[in-house]
């Protein structure tokens, strides 16, 4: 059975859970606990990738997931997540590419930075992604996952968390342009663009459907997303979750090349 290592607050891997889910299929989860997950990721991949998710399928294991839904969509070609016709094909990989540019790195960092303003959220957050870690570490559970992300995701400084605000809008704007009057971003059909933008955006939007990172969120946060909350592209996010995201992840998969 396929192994997807992930993390559980992170949208790159809300990204792959979700490709899973929609094509049905069949897999075990394994999650390990955030900072540690590099030195895992370098094993799984023998140092070709440095982060999760990570799949296990078919004897390889793949980073990044860009290349795991491009396997996945070799594999179990039906739902499509791919479009049919080429030329449709290259803009709705084009788009997954810009989303997972320009909008998966800032969505990531402005959640952390005002997190690490707020200790008790940052607290929070651990406790949700990794409980038996905080449960054996105590505090400095927390304390590790501050510095972390400050060397990590360079998430403190206040210039870099105006940049990521101004990063998110111009996502927004990306996103609404290039939907137009169209309820999905490439040939009127739900494609890897519209599950990248949405699961990406899922930080900032926070549909039901997706990891309820609610008791983290600080006062901050909260206030930027409430800026936000009238625009299309924000309504749109939780229309992609409502429509196409299944909230219960364990039901109707069935085994890897078995079509939906």
């Amino acid at each position: 059975m396929p192994l997807l290592w992930q993390l559980t607050t992170s949208h790159f891997s809300e990204k792959a859970r979700w490709a899973l889910a929609y094509k049905g299929v069949a897999h075990e989860s394994r999650a390990p606990a955030p900072g540690l997950h590099m030195a895992v990721a370098l094993w799984l991949t023998g140092g070709r990738s440095a982060t999760l998710p990570v799949l296990e399928l078919d004897g390889r294991a793949i980073g990044d997931s860009t290349a795991i839904i491009a396997a996945l969509e070799e594999r179990v070609p039906d739902p499509p997540l791919y479009p049919a016709d080429p030329a449709e094909r290259a803009r709705a990989l084009a788009l997954e590419d810009w989303f997972d540019e320009h909008l998966g790195p800032d969505a990531r960092r402005l959640i952390f930075h005002e997190m690490g303003r707020e200790p008790d959220r940052l607290d929070a957050a651990v406790r949700i992604s990794a409980p038996e870690l905080r449960s054996r570490l105590g505090p400095a559970a927390t304390a590790y996952a501050w510095v972390f992300t400050k060397v990590r995701y360079g998430t403190h400084p206040d210039a870099a968390a105006e940049r990521a605000r101004d990063s998110i809008r111009a996502a927004f704007d990306h996103l609404e342009a290039e939907l137009g009057d169209e309820d999905y971003l490439v040939g009127g059909q739900f494609t890897v663009a519209d599950l990248t933008a949405a699961a990406l955006f899922f930080p900032v939007v926070l549909p039901p459907e997706a990891p309820d990172l609610t008791a983290a969120l600080p006062e901050a946060y909260a206030q930027f997303r409430d800026s936000v909350s009238e625009r299309r592209g924000y309504r749109w996010v939780e229309e992609m979750f409502a429509r196409h995201r299944r909230k219960d992840r364990r039901a109707a998969q069935q085994p890897v090349g078995v079509a939906a």
